[in-house]
Protein backbone atom coordinates (compact mmCIF):
# COMPACT_ATOMS: atom_id res chain seq x y z
CA UNK A 1 0.00 0.00 0.00
CA UNK A 2 2.83 2.53 0.47
CA UNK A 3 1.96 6.02 1.51
CA UNK A 4 -1.66 5.68 0.17
CA UNK A 5 -4.06 7.05 2.06
CA UNK A 6 -6.31 4.74 3.51
CA UNK A 7 -9.81 6.46 4.09
CA UNK A 8 -12.45 5.42 6.31
CA UNK A 9 -16.29 5.15 5.33
CA UNK A 10 -18.56 4.47 8.72
CA UNK A 11 -22.22 5.78 9.37
CA UNK A 12 -23.76 5.84 6.07
CA UNK A 13 -26.03 3.37 3.76
CA UNK A 14 -23.47 3.29 1.79
CA UNK A 15 -20.91 2.27 3.98
CA UNK A 16 -21.43 -1.36 5.40
CA UNK A 17 -20.82 -1.13 9.05
CA UNK A 18 -19.12 -4.40 8.80
CA UNK A 19 -18.17 -5.98 4.95
CA UNK A 20 -20.42 -8.46 3.40
CA UNK A 21 -18.75 -11.59 3.01
CA UNK A 22 -20.59 -13.03 -0.17
CA UNK A 23 -19.83 -16.30 -1.51
CA UNK A 24 -20.87 -18.22 -4.25
CA UNK A 25 -23.71 -20.95 -4.07
CA UNK A 26 -23.84 -23.04 -7.23
CA UNK A 27 -26.93 -25.61 -5.67
CA UNK A 28 -29.32 -25.47 -2.68
CA UNK A 29 -26.59 -27.68 -0.67
CA UNK A 30 -23.68 -25.74 -1.38
CA UNK A 31 -26.00 -22.60 -0.64
CA UNK A 32 -26.59 -24.15 3.14
CA UNK A 33 -22.53 -24.79 3.57
CA UNK A 34 -21.78 -21.00 2.68
CA UNK A 35 -24.28 -19.51 4.83
CA UNK A 36 -23.57 -22.41 7.84
CA UNK A 37 -19.74 -21.51 7.33
CA UNK A 38 -20.29 -17.53 7.74
CA UNK A 39 -21.78 -16.10 4.54
CA UNK A 40 -23.60 -13.21 5.38
CA UNK A 41 -24.93 -13.54 1.80
CA UNK A 42 -25.00 -15.88 -1.65
CA UNK A 43 -24.71 -15.36 -4.81
CA UNK A 44 -26.72 -17.85 -7.40
CA UNK A 45 -27.88 -18.30 -10.81
CA UNK A 46 -31.13 -19.04 -12.02
CA UNK A 47 -32.40 -20.90 -14.85
CA UNK A 48 -32.13 -18.21 -17.34
CA UNK A 49 -30.12 -15.33 -17.57
CA UNK A 50 -27.16 -16.36 -15.81
CA UNK A 51 -23.95 -16.49 -17.21
CA UNK A 52 -22.96 -20.07 -15.26
CA UNK A 53 -25.44 -22.41 -17.72
CA UNK A 54 -22.61 -25.44 -16.67
CA UNK A 55 -23.47 -25.06 -12.91
CA UNK A 56 -27.16 -26.66 -11.25
CA UNK A 57 -28.35 -23.18 -10.91
CA UNK A 58 -32.00 -22.70 -9.14
CA UNK A 59 -35.52 -23.44 -9.93
CA UNK A 60 -37.82 -20.71 -8.34
CA UNK A 61 -39.21 -23.53 -5.73
CA UNK A 62 -35.23 -23.93 -4.95
CA UNK A 63 -34.87 -20.20 -4.46
CA UNK A 64 -37.48 -20.01 -2.37
CA UNK A 65 -36.28 -22.97 0.14
CA UNK A 66 -33.08 -21.47 0.04
CA UNK A 67 -34.30 -17.81 0.75
CA UNK A 68 -36.34 -19.55 3.97
CA UNK A 69 -33.18 -20.53 4.81
CA UNK A 70 -30.92 -17.94 4.54
CA UNK A 71 -33.08 -15.89 6.72
CA UNK A 72 -33.19 -18.00 9.58
CA UNK A 73 -29.38 -17.37 9.53
CA UNK A 74 -29.73 -13.41 8.72
CA UNK A 75 -28.32 -14.19 5.25
CA UNK A 76 -29.73 -12.57 1.91
CA UNK A 77 -29.95 -14.41 -1.49
CA UNK A 78 -28.66 -12.90 -4.60
CA UNK A 79 -29.26 -13.82 -8.07
CA UNK A 80 -27.15 -13.17 -11.17
CA UNK A 81 -28.80 -12.23 -13.68
CA UNK A 82 -25.92 -10.96 -15.82
CA UNK A 83 -25.74 -11.84 -19.37
CA UNK A 84 -25.98 -9.20 -22.39
CA UNK A 85 -29.14 -10.04 -23.72
CA UNK A 86 -30.29 -10.49 -27.56
CA UNK A 87 -33.31 -9.59 -28.68
CA UNK A 88 -34.65 -13.09 -28.28
CA UNK A 89 -33.65 -13.16 -24.94
CA UNK A 90 -36.09 -9.74 -23.76
CA UNK A 91 -39.31 -11.37 -23.74
CA UNK A 92 -39.15 -13.58 -21.03
CA UNK A 93 -37.33 -11.12 -18.80
CA UNK A 94 -40.52 -9.00 -17.25
CA UNK A 95 -42.22 -12.45 -16.05
CA UNK A 96 -38.50 -13.72 -14.72
CA UNK A 97 -37.79 -10.66 -12.50
CA UNK A 98 -41.79 -10.91 -10.91
CA UNK A 99 -40.69 -14.85 -10.24
CA UNK A 100 -37.88 -13.62 -8.39
CA UNK A 101 -39.12 -10.99 -6.92
CA UNK A 102 -42.07 -13.49 -4.96
CA UNK A 103 -39.29 -16.04 -4.35
CA UNK A 104 -38.12 -13.62 -1.89
CA UNK A 105 -34.45 -12.86 -3.37
CA UNK A 106 -32.96 -9.77 -1.89
CA UNK A 107 -30.75 -8.43 -5.49
CA UNK A 108 -29.96 -9.26 -8.78
CA UNK A 109 -26.44 -8.90 -10.58
CA UNK A 110 -27.41 -7.14 -13.97
CA UNK A 111 -24.95 -5.88 -16.47
CA UNK A 112 -27.37 -5.27 -19.21
CA UNK A 113 -29.16 -1.84 -18.95
CA UNK A 114 -32.78 -3.64 -20.41
CA UNK A 115 -32.59 -5.48 -17.45
CA UNK A 116 -31.46 -2.91 -15.55
CA UNK A 117 -34.53 -0.91 -16.64
CA UNK A 118 -36.93 -3.31 -16.65
CA UNK A 119 -36.34 -4.49 -13.00
CA UNK A 120 -36.24 -1.23 -11.81
CA UNK A 121 -39.94 -0.23 -13.50
CA UNK A 122 -41.28 -3.51 -12.57
CA UNK A 123 -39.75 -4.64 -9.34
CA UNK A 124 -38.25 -1.68 -7.51
CA UNK A 125 -38.41 -3.43 -4.35
CA UNK A 126 -35.77 -5.73 -5.73
CA UNK A 127 -32.53 -4.31 -5.48
CA UNK A 128 -30.44 -4.44 -8.46
CA UNK A 129 -26.33 -4.45 -8.35
CA UNK A 130 -24.08 -3.65 -11.46
CA UNK A 131 -22.39 -7.02 -12.18
CA UNK A 132 -18.75 -6.95 -13.07
CA UNK A 133 -19.14 -7.33 -16.24
CA UNK A 134 -20.08 -4.02 -16.94
CA UNK A 135 -15.89 -3.13 -16.32
CA UNK A 136 -16.55 -0.29 -14.02
CA UNK A 137 -13.26 0.79 -13.02
CA UNK A 138 -13.67 4.87 -12.54
CA UNK A 139 -15.52 7.36 -10.03
CA UNK A 140 -17.23 8.44 -12.79
CA UNK A 141 -18.86 5.78 -14.25
CA UNK A 142 -19.85 4.52 -10.63
CA UNK A 143 -21.55 7.98 -10.32
CA UNK A 144 -23.07 7.57 -13.26
CA UNK A 145 -24.68 4.14 -11.69
CA UNK A 146 -25.51 5.73 -9.00
CA UNK A 147 -27.12 8.43 -10.52
CA UNK A 148 -29.30 5.65 -12.09
CA UNK A 149 -30.65 4.42 -9.06
CA UNK A 150 -28.46 1.63 -8.05
CA UNK A 151 -27.22 1.00 -4.57
CA UNK A 152 -24.24 -1.32 -5.27
CA UNK A 153 -21.32 -1.42 -8.23
CA UNK A 154 -19.44 -4.88 -8.47
CA UNK A 155 -16.28 -3.02 -9.76
CA UNK A 156 -13.83 -5.01 -12.64
CA UNK A 157 -11.30 -7.11 -11.32
CA UNK A 158 -9.03 -4.73 -12.97
CA UNK A 159 -9.72 -2.24 -10.71
CA UNK A 160 -6.53 -1.60 -7.73
CA UNK A 161 -6.67 -0.73 -3.81
CA UNK A 162 -5.89 3.01 -5.03
CA UNK A 163 -8.68 3.12 -7.56
CA UNK A 164 -10.98 1.98 -4.93
CA UNK A 165 -10.26 4.62 -2.86
CA UNK A 166 -10.64 7.37 -5.17
CA UNK A 167 -14.06 5.89 -6.17
CA UNK A 168 -14.91 5.46 -2.45
CA UNK A 169 -13.42 9.12 -1.81
CA UNK A 170 -16.15 11.05 -4.32
CA UNK A 171 -19.13 8.54 -4.69
CA UNK A 172 -21.28 7.51 -1.69
CA UNK A 173 -22.24 3.75 -3.14
CA UNK A 174 -21.71 0.51 -1.93
CA UNK A 175 -18.87 -1.00 -3.87
CA UNK A 176 -18.32 -4.91 -3.96
CA UNK A 177 -15.03 -6.67 -5.49
CA UNK A 178 -14.19 -10.20 -5.52
CA UNK A 179 -11.38 -10.93 -3.36
CA UNK A 180 -10.74 -15.12 -3.98
CA UNK A 181 -11.14 -17.31 -6.45
CA UNK A 182 -10.41 -17.88 -10.90
CA UNK A 183 -9.24 -14.91 -12.51
CA UNK A 184 -9.99 -14.97 -16.44
CA UNK A 185 -6.73 -14.33 -18.87
CA UNK A 186 -9.26 -12.04 -21.31
CA UNK A 187 -11.02 -8.58 -19.52
CA UNK A 188 -12.86 -9.80 -17.14
CA UNK A 189 -14.40 -12.69 -18.97
CA UNK A 190 -15.20 -10.75 -22.48
CA UNK A 191 -13.54 -13.89 -24.39
CA UNK A 192 -14.05 -14.51 -27.76
CA UNK A 193 -12.34 -17.96 -27.92
CA UNK A 194 -15.15 -20.34 -26.36
CA UNK A 195 -16.96 -18.58 -29.16
CA UNK A 196 -14.65 -19.57 -32.01
CA UNK A 197 -13.77 -22.90 -30.77
CA UNK A 198 -16.92 -24.17 -29.50
CA UNK A 199 -20.00 -21.65 -30.45
CA UNK A 200 -20.37 -21.42 -26.90
CA UNK A 201 -21.00 -17.55 -26.49
CA UNK A 202 -19.24 -16.35 -22.92
CA UNK A 203 -21.13 -13.55 -22.25
CA UNK A 204 -24.57 -15.43 -22.24
CA UNK A 205 -23.05 -18.11 -20.05
CA UNK A 206 -21.51 -20.77 -22.25
CA UNK A 207 -17.79 -20.10 -21.01
CA UNK A 208 -15.79 -22.93 -22.09
CA UNK A 209 -12.64 -22.02 -20.30
CA UNK A 210 -10.52 -22.21 -23.33
CA UNK A 211 -7.71 -20.39 -21.03
CA UNK A 212 -7.32 -23.52 -19.15
CA UNK A 213 -6.96 -25.43 -22.28
CA UNK A 214 -3.32 -26.83 -23.50
CA UNK A 215 -2.01 -25.71 -26.59
CA UNK A 216 0.49 -26.98 -29.05
CA UNK A 217 2.68 -24.21 -30.88
CA UNK A 218 4.13 -24.48 -34.47
CA UNK A 219 5.92 -21.86 -36.14
CA UNK A 220 5.86 -21.89 -40.11
CA UNK A 221 9.20 -22.73 -41.41
CA UNK A 222 9.22 -24.39 -45.22
CA UNK A 223 7.93 -22.86 -48.34
CA UNK A 224 3.67 -23.42 -48.36
CA UNK A 225 2.66 -27.03 -49.56
CA UNK A 226 6.16 -28.55 -48.18
CA UNK A 227 5.38 -32.28 -47.00
CA UNK A 228 6.60 -33.03 -43.78
CA UNK A 229 7.67 -37.15 -43.85
CA UNK A 230 6.42 -39.28 -41.07
CA UNK A 231 10.07 -39.24 -40.39
CA UNK A 232 10.41 -36.16 -39.46
CA UNK A 233 7.51 -35.77 -37.35
CA UNK A 234 8.90 -38.71 -35.00
CA UNK A 235 12.17 -36.79 -35.30
CA UNK A 236 10.33 -33.90 -34.00
CA UNK A 237 8.57 -35.98 -31.56
CA UNK A 238 5.40 -33.19 -32.40
CA UNK A 239 3.22 -33.66 -29.37
CA UNK A 240 0.13 -32.71 -32.61
CA UNK A 241 -0.10 -34.73 -35.82
CA UNK A 242 1.07 -31.67 -38.75
CA UNK A 243 -1.70 -30.28 -41.24
CA UNK A 244 -1.15 -32.06 -44.87
CA UNK A 245 0.29 -29.35 -46.56
CA UNK A 246 0.71 -26.43 -44.18
CA UNK A 247 4.45 -26.45 -42.82
CA UNK A 248 4.76 -26.65 -39.40
CA UNK A 249 7.50 -26.88 -36.72
CA UNK A 250 6.74 -27.95 -33.18
CA UNK A 251 7.93 -25.35 -30.97
CA UNK A 252 7.85 -27.27 -28.05
CA UNK A 253 10.58 -29.98 -26.76
CA UNK A 254 9.67 -33.22 -25.64
CA UNK A 255 8.66 -33.22 -21.62
CA UNK A 256 7.63 -29.45 -22.06
CA UNK A 257 4.01 -28.46 -20.55
CA UNK A 258 1.95 -27.59 -23.33
CA UNK A 259 1.49 -23.88 -23.50
CA UNK A 260 -1.51 -22.64 -21.32
CA UNK A 261 -3.19 -19.21 -20.59
CA UNK A 262 -4.36 -19.57 -17.69
CA UNK A 263 -3.98 -17.51 -14.28
CA UNK A 264 -3.01 -17.56 -10.77
CA UNK A 265 -5.89 -17.73 -8.58
CA UNK A 266 -7.06 -14.43 -6.49
CA UNK A 267 -6.30 -14.14 -2.99
CA UNK A 268 -6.51 -11.66 -0.72
CA UNK A 269 -6.70 -13.20 2.39
CA UNK A 270 -3.45 -11.62 3.88
CA UNK A 271 -5.09 -8.38 3.14
CA UNK A 272 -8.06 -8.08 4.99
CA UNK A 273 -6.93 -4.64 7.07
CA UNK A 274 -6.30 -3.06 3.31
CA UNK A 275 -9.62 -4.50 1.90
CA UNK A 276 -11.97 -3.21 5.18
CA UNK A 277 -9.74 0.32 4.97
CA UNK A 278 -10.32 1.19 1.82
CA UNK A 279 -13.74 0.66 2.13
CA UNK A 280 -14.97 -2.23 0.28
CA UNK A 281 -18.21 -3.03 1.26
CA UNK A 282 -18.57 -6.63 0.30
CA UNK A 283 -16.01 -9.38 -0.38
CA UNK A 284 -16.97 -11.98 -3.24
CA UNK A 285 -16.29 -15.09 -3.39
CA UNK A 286 -15.83 -16.17 -7.57
CA UNK A 287 -16.72 -20.34 -7.52
CA UNK A 288 -20.40 -21.41 -8.02
CA UNK A 289 -19.24 -24.42 -9.84
CA UNK A 290 -16.49 -25.24 -7.03
CA UNK A 291 -17.45 -28.30 -4.67
CA UNK A 292 -18.88 -28.00 -1.45
CA UNK A 293 -15.35 -28.62 0.42
CA UNK A 294 -14.03 -25.82 -1.19
CA UNK A 295 -16.80 -22.99 -0.82
CA UNK A 296 -16.87 -24.29 3.10
CA UNK A 297 -13.37 -23.86 3.50
CA UNK A 298 -12.98 -20.35 1.76
CA UNK A 299 -15.57 -18.96 3.37
CA UNK A 300 -14.52 -20.13 6.63
CA UNK A 301 -10.90 -18.77 6.93
CA UNK A 302 -12.14 -15.58 4.87
CA UNK A 303 -15.10 -15.12 8.22
CA UNK A 304 -12.61 -15.58 11.29
CA UNK A 305 -10.35 -13.18 9.59
CA UNK A 306 -12.68 -10.23 9.05
CA UNK A 307 -14.31 -10.78 12.24
CA UNK A 308 -11.00 -10.85 14.36
CA UNK A 309 -10.09 -7.53 12.50
CA UNK A 310 -13.26 -5.87 13.18
CA UNK A 311 -13.20 -7.10 16.97
CA UNK A 312 -9.79 -5.35 17.52
CA UNK A 313 -8.04 -3.65 14.39
CA UNK A 314 -5.02 -2.60 16.32
CA UNK A 315 -4.13 -6.22 18.06
CA UNK A 316 -5.06 -7.87 14.71
CA UNK A 317 -2.77 -10.54 13.34
CA UNK A 318 -3.10 -13.13 10.02
CA UNK A 319 -3.20 -16.29 11.39
CA UNK A 320 -0.89 -19.30 9.54
CA UNK A 321 -3.63 -21.56 9.89
CA UNK A 322 -6.43 -19.71 7.63
CA UNK A 323 -3.78 -19.47 4.85
CA UNK A 324 -3.10 -23.27 5.44
CA UNK A 325 -6.64 -24.04 5.50
CA UNK A 326 -6.81 -22.07 1.93
CA UNK A 327 -4.29 -24.19 0.83
CA UNK A 328 -6.18 -27.09 1.40
CA UNK A 329 -8.79 -25.99 -1.12
CA UNK A 330 -6.50 -24.53 -3.44
CA UNK A 331 -6.97 -25.25 -7.09
CA UNK A 332 -4.02 -23.22 -8.40
CA UNK A 333 -1.19 -21.35 -7.34
CA UNK A 334 -2.39 -17.51 -5.55
CA UNK A 335 -2.18 -14.21 -6.34
CA UNK A 336 -3.17 -10.38 -5.54
CA UNK A 337 -5.10 -10.12 -9.26
CA UNK A 338 -4.94 -6.36 -9.84
CA UNK A 339 -5.05 -4.88 -6.20
CA UNK A 340 -1.23 -3.95 -6.21
CA UNK A 341 0.38 -4.16 -9.53
CA UNK A 342 -0.68 -5.43 -12.91
CA UNK A 343 -0.18 -8.83 -13.24
CA UNK A 344 2.39 -10.01 -15.58
CA UNK A 345 4.00 -13.12 -16.88
CA UNK A 346 4.99 -14.42 -13.69
CA UNK A 347 1.19 -14.40 -12.69
CA UNK A 348 0.15 -17.32 -15.36
CA UNK A 349 0.74 -20.84 -15.12
CA UNK A 350 2.89 -22.50 -17.44
CA UNK A 351 4.55 -25.35 -15.51
CA UNK A 352 2.09 -28.81 -14.44
CA UNK A 353 0.34 -27.21 -12.24
CA UNK A 354 -1.55 -29.45 -8.83
CA UNK A 355 -4.95 -29.18 -10.04
CA UNK A 356 -6.68 -31.35 -7.44
CA UNK A 357 -6.59 -30.00 -3.79
CA UNK A 358 -4.91 -31.89 -1.88
CA UNK A 359 -8.22 -33.12 0.39
CA UNK A 360 -11.57 -35.08 0.10
CA UNK A 361 -14.83 -34.16 1.76
CA UNK A 362 -15.10 -37.13 3.28
CA UNK A 363 -17.94 -36.84 5.49
CA UNK A 364 -20.94 -34.42 6.97
CA UNK A 365 -21.31 -34.73 10.62
CA UNK A 366 -24.83 -35.20 11.37
CA UNK A 367 -24.80 -35.47 15.33
CA UNK A 368 -22.72 -36.03 18.28
CA UNK A 369 -23.36 -37.88 21.37
CA UNK A 370 -21.45 -36.58 24.11
CA UNK A 371 -22.03 -39.52 26.75
CA UNK A 372 -20.65 -42.17 24.03
CA UNK A 373 -18.27 -39.68 22.12
CA UNK A 374 -19.35 -40.81 19.21
CA UNK A 375 -20.97 -38.70 15.90
CA UNK A 376 -22.97 -40.09 12.96
CA UNK A 377 -21.69 -38.80 9.80
CA UNK A 378 -22.76 -39.29 6.22
CA UNK A 379 -20.01 -40.74 4.00
CA UNK A 380 -19.41 -38.04 1.05
CA UNK A 381 -16.15 -39.94 -0.19
CA UNK A 382 -14.67 -43.75 0.46
CA UNK A 383 -12.89 -43.64 4.04
CA UNK A 384 -11.70 -46.79 6.42
CA UNK A 385 -10.29 -46.96 9.59
CA UNK A 386 -6.70 -46.62 9.87
CA UNK A 387 -6.93 -43.45 7.76
CA UNK A 388 -6.05 -39.97 9.22
CA UNK A 389 -8.73 -37.34 8.88
CA UNK A 390 -9.43 -33.96 10.14
CA UNK A 391 -12.38 -32.34 11.25
CA UNK A 392 -13.36 -28.93 11.03
CA UNK A 393 -16.47 -26.50 11.09
CA UNK A 394 -17.29 -22.74 11.66
CA UNK A 395 -17.28 -22.73 15.24
CA UNK A 396 -13.94 -23.36 15.94
CA UNK A 397 -13.66 -27.16 15.40
CA UNK A 398 -10.38 -28.29 14.34
CA UNK A 399 -8.47 -31.23 15.14
CA UNK A 400 -6.94 -34.11 13.55
CA UNK A 401 -6.91 -37.96 14.39
CA UNK A 402 -6.90 -41.52 13.05
CA UNK A 403 -10.60 -43.44 11.92
CA UNK A 404 -10.86 -46.43 14.69
CA UNK A 405 -13.52 -48.67 14.04
CA UNK A 406 -16.92 -47.68 12.07
CA UNK A 407 -20.10 -49.48 12.09
CA UNK A 408 -23.45 -49.03 10.25
CA UNK A 409 -26.61 -47.76 11.47
CA UNK A 410 -27.38 -51.15 12.66
CA UNK A 411 -24.06 -51.64 14.51
CA UNK A 412 -22.19 -53.83 12.08
CA UNK A 413 -18.86 -53.08 12.10
CA UNK A 414 -17.54 -52.21 8.62
CA UNK A 415 -14.28 -52.80 6.99
CA UNK A 416 -14.94 -48.96 5.09
CA UNK A 417 -17.47 -46.88 4.33
CA UNK A 418 -17.70 -46.96 0.75
CA UNK A 419 -21.53 -46.06 -0.06
CA UNK A 420 -22.44 -42.51 -1.39
CA UNK A 421 -24.48 -40.48 1.62
CA UNK A 422 -24.34 -43.71 3.78
CA UNK A 423 -24.68 -42.73 7.43
CA UNK A 424 -21.52 -44.06 9.59
CA UNK A 425 -21.19 -43.90 13.53
CA UNK A 426 -17.45 -44.05 14.48
CA UNK A 427 -15.52 -42.62 18.04
CA UNK A 428 -13.92 -38.89 17.53
CA UNK A 429 -11.47 -37.38 19.83
CA UNK A 430 -13.12 -34.25 20.48
CA UNK A 431 -16.87 -32.78 20.79
CA UNK A 432 -18.54 -32.28 16.84
CA UNK A 433 -21.18 -30.28 15.58
CA UNK A 434 -23.85 -30.51 13.08
CA UNK A 435 -22.39 -29.61 9.66
CA UNK A 436 -19.16 -30.11 10.52
CA UNK A 437 -17.21 -31.62 7.85
CA UNK A 438 -14.57 -34.80 7.49
CA UNK A 439 -11.90 -34.53 5.23
CA UNK A 440 -8.90 -37.07 4.75
CA UNK A 441 -5.79 -36.34 2.20
CA UNK A 442 -6.10 -37.50 -0.89
CA UNK A 443 -2.74 -39.30 -1.71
Amino acid sequence: MGTMTKPQYKGKRYRLDKPELLAPAGNLEKLKFAVHYGADAVYIGGQQYGLRSGADNFSFEEMREGVEFAKKYGAKVFVATNIYAHNEDVAGIEEYLRNLYEAGIAAIIVADPIIVDTARRLVPGLEVHLSTQQSTLNWQAVSFWKEEGLPRVVLGRETSLEEIAEIKKHVDIEIESFIHGAMCSSYSGRCVLSNHFTDRDSNRGGCCQSCRWKYDLFEDARPEGTWVSEEEQAEAKSPAPLLPGVTQIPLHQQGDNPFSMGSKDLCMLESIPELIEVGIDSFKIEGRMKSIHYVATVVNAYRKAIDAYMADPEGYELKQEWLDELNKAANRPLNTGFFYDTPDHEDHIYEPEEKAAPYDFAGLVIEYDAESGTALVQQRNHFKPGQEVEFFGPNDTFFKQTVGEIWDEKGNSLDAARHPLQPIRMKVDQPVAYFDMMRKKKF
